[in-house]
């Protein structure tokens, strides 16, 4: 959960009125927050880097709130008063609006050209017009962006938001990209002009922003936007110009968010200015921005939808579990910024989703606001009126009888990963990856971690390779489950528990794991025999040596594979000495 660190005075400020800590952690809490610590900028620094670099830092206390990851509209101090206001009825939701510029001017307009298809294709862009900032609202502005980008726009992968003083710049404004070597400009708070390349190398070393570098600095052409002039406003997902930034003396501020989702990049738009459109001459107003895109496309930014969903007060009753009237849910609802309304059938709903809102989603969203206003603390506890007994699933209780008895046996229980390589479900087992139905990453991080396993034996293997060192016999096993392709299933795809088991010596003890499958059938109650017990009859399987491998039978039905490893499978996992393996699935004796 992000939090919120807000000034304690400047809060109560705000919202009028003092509270004591008790009081204002209650507050939080009846709101669906967490008042997570009290403290100061001083008792930071002390406890993160000693008393002598806390020499001279701010007493000044602040409230540390730990707000829902997707309420957007509480991740700065203007956000949260606003919602505490609203909620205690001291305060009416304000209405967004977007306006034309004034005296019928035109508004600003970015051209969007083709060349950012490859790295960031999506802009858009608003005004927030005669605004007035002092210190602590600069602050706050600044702070809300950066919580933005580290929430939301996943750090800027997503969507990089750039603010500009629109006095020092002039529209229409070019979005596009160009070689790293073509692009010069004054970054933010530098004193000389660097090449894109350039300004890559200085990074490297600065603190904050050398975690955003890889966004870009491998693609052919960096994003840019220029002014009419060509002075450079930004590189996102970098770092602004110098020459636009914006200051406690700026009136109109030009925002622009260039995104690979646009989805996003609009929520993150009317986020920035639903919060601080408050201090604007006419509050609550946002002036609108043209964004024209390559194929001539138009777009007018921001957004602010608002939207109507409608439900039942019997809906909200049933799943909260109360009893309120339709009207009374509605008041409710309101005070958490929803706007609702008795429509004129039946407990019918009226709620009018905001742009603050872009969280609510589903009836099921409203449900939950209306349970936080209604006090989760206030809901009468109940007996379920369905009865149930919980068990364990026969799968699983099935997986810890024979994990305790093959653990008696005298093997070892490992717990490998889920996820390998293609290479170890395939190639070191000397199988074809076509033929293995192994269910593919579509975007895997690393080389280690390509495929959901099919087998578990690439595991035990690595596992014994990790321990070589360890006396010998190494005998290890593990019960788990591996994931197969299967069209009949409605995800392509299923779950099968298996057991598999190695033993790693000078010979290659064969005879040890048949013994672990004579014991294991033992204690499944499975005689020897062909058509209604197991056997095992020699089989060919190219991870196996040829002439030491079988094929094990239960009823008829094949259930997996035992047998001495072959050489190369051996050499391919790092190992030197013989192995023995069986491998099968479990589930047949549910």
């Amino acid at each position: 959960m992000p939090t919120v660190s807000v000034k304690r005075d400047l809060l109560f400020e705000a919202l009028g009125q003092k509270y004591t800590d008790e009081e204002f952690d209650e507050l939080c809490f009846e709101f669906g927050l967490e008042l997570d610590e009290i403290t100061s900028e001083k008792e930071i620094l002390i406890r993160e880097q000693g008393d002598e670099k806390a020499e001279g830092a701010s007493d000044v206390v602040l409230y540390k709130i730990d707000v829902p990851a997707n309420r957007y509209d509480l991740l700065c101090l203007e956000g949260l008063v606003r919602g505490l206001q609203v909620f205690k009825e001291k305060l009416e939701a304000p209405r967004y609006k977007r306006v034309s510029p004034a005296n019928g001017g035109e508004p600003q307009r970015m051209l969007i050209t083709e060349e950012t298809a490859s790295v960031r294709p999506h802009a858009v862009a608003a005004v927030l017009r005669n605004i007035s900032f002092n210190p602590e609202r600069y602050e706050s502005f600044i702070e809300l962006q950066e919580k933005l980008h580290q929430n939301i726009c996943r750090k800027r992968t997503l969507v990089a938001i750039g603010t500009h003083d629109l006095d020092t710049i002039s529209g229409p404004f070019t979005y596009t990209a160009k070689a790293p070597g073509d692009i010069r400009f004054k970054p933010l708070n530098q004193s000389k002009e660097y090449t894109a390349t350039e300004l890559m190398t200085l990074y490297k070393t600065d603190s904050h922003l050398r975690h955003y570098l890889h966004i870009i600095e491998n693609e052919p052409l960096y994003p840019i936007i220029y002014d009419s002039n060509g002075i450079v406003l930004s590189m996102p997902p970098i770092i602004n110009g110098d020459h636009s930034k914006i200051s406690l003396n700026t009136k109109n501020v030009f925002i622009e968010c260039t995104a690979t989702d646009l989805t996003k990049a609009k929520i993150t738009l009317d986020m920035v200015v639903t919060m601080f459109s408050e201090y604007c001459e006419e509050p609550f107003t946002v002036e609108e921005a043209e964004v024209v895109y390559p194929d001539g496309r138009s777009c007018v930014y921001p957004d602010l939808a608002y939207r109507t969903e409608t439900l039942s007060g019997d809906f909200i009753n049933k799943r909260v579990g109360i009893d309120e009237s339709a009207e009374s849910i509605a008041q409710m609802l309101t005070r958490m910024c929803l706007r609702s309304e008795v429509s004129g059938e039946g407990d019918g709903i009226r709620v009018e989703i905001p742009p603050t809102r872009p969280d609510v989603i589903h009836a099921c969203d409203i449900m939950e606001d209306a349970a936080i206003a209604y006090g989760f603390n206030n809901i009468v506890r109940s007996t379920p009126r369905t009865y149930t007994v919980a068990n364990q699933l026969p799968i699983n209780k099935l997986t810890e009888l024979l994990r305790q008895d093959v653990a008696a046996a005298g093997f070892t229980e490992a717990l490998t990963f889920a996820l390998c390589s293609q290479e170890d479900v395939a190639d070191k087992l000397r199988k074809n990856i076509a033929e293995t139905r192994a269910v593919h990453i579509s975007n895997p991080k690393t080389a280690e971690f390509q495929v959901a396993r099919t087998s578990l034996l690439p595991g035990l293997l690595k596992t014994v390779a990790a321990n070589r060192k360890m006396p010998l016999p190494l005998k290890l096993f593990e019960i788990s489950d591996v994931v197969l392709k299967d069209e009949t299933k409605d995800v392509g795809a299923r779950n099968d528990r298996r057991l598999c088991a190695v033993y790693y010596n000078k010979s290659p003890g064969f005879e040890v794991i048949h013994g672990l499958l004579d014991r294991l059938m033992q204690l499944l109650d499975v005689k020897a025999g062909r058509n209604h017990g197991y056997h095992i009859q020699a089989a060919e399987d190219s991870t196996f040596f040829p002439g030491r491998c079988a094929e094990v039978f239960s009823c008829g039905k094949s259930i997996g594979h035992l047998g001495v490893l072959h050489p190369d499978v051996i050499s391919r996992f790092e190992l030197t000495m013989p192995c023995s393996a069986i491998d099968i699935d479990i589930e047949p004796f549910l």
